[in-house]
């Protein structure tokens, strides 16, 4: 019983790894036609009859970046385990396709190291690297420049404050002109007040004065008439 349990086993993986490598034999021959479509569904088939099948991934990450699909073809490269040169330097080609340049460096400095004589990885780290040169240094002028107008900002806004600041004082000292003329013109007009009121008062006071003279003189004179 045992040992019909293992041959059919046996039997099931010979059948899988079978199919797989048709249906990778038949995705081949599409991607040569140019059929990317349908080796795209071809390659998937046999990935998923052994998703651990590095050809698998391999050929359906070029049948990918051969349709632009940059995103999965990455996908699939960094789904290889301990890649090869050859997928080395495809995830190299994907990430340049992308402008991924540190990627890209590091993908073709992997390839160099697995196999130093590939002139055309080495072609590709050169470019990819002057290209993340290139890539750090605008970087790097953007963030001077980005700090430049923060900078320039926080000057400006400086500026708003201390002239907001000076109006505030312009306009407190206005009001405290304002408030120190008005008191003196209540003082003044106190002061006039008082100036008219005693000089009624003496004008009623001089009269009051000579209305008593007249009195005076009267008297006097009824006086001096009776004596005669």
């Amino acid at each position: 019983m045992r040992k019909s349990v293992l041959i059919i086993l046996l039997t099931l993986a010979s059948v899988s790894v079978w199919g797989q490598k048709a249906d990778l034999r038949k995705g081949n021959r599409e991607f040569r036609k140019g059929e990317y479509g349908e080796a795209d569904i071809s390659y998937r088939k046999g990935l998923l009859k052994d998703t651990s099948s590095v050809a698998a991934r391999y050929n359906l990450a070029n049948n990918l970046y051969r349709q632009e699909n940059y995103d999965e073809a990455a996908k699939m490269l960094d789904g290889i385990g301990n890649p090869d040169a050859a997928a080395c330097f495809n995830r190299g080609d994907v990430a340049i396709a992308k402008e991924d340049w540190k990627t890209a460096v590091d993908s073709f400095k992997e390839c160099l190291l697995q196999d130093p004589g590939d002139l055309k990885a080495k072609e590709n780290y050169i470019y990819a690297r002057n290209k993340l040169m290139e890539q750090q240094e605008q970087q790097q002028n953007q963030d001077q420049n980005q700090n430049q107008d923060q900078n320039q900002d926080q000057q400006q806004d400086q500026n708003q404050d201390q002239q907001q600041d000076q109006n505030q004082q312009d306009q407190d000292k206005k009001n405290q002109d304002q408030q120190q003329q008005q008191q003196q013109q209540q003082e003044l007009s106190a002061q006039q007040a008082q100036q008219l009121l005693q000089a009624i008062q003496e004008k009623e006071k001089q009269t009051q004065e000579k209305v008593d003279e007249k009195k005076a003189a009267a008297l006097k004179s009824r006086q001096k008439e009776k004596n005669w």
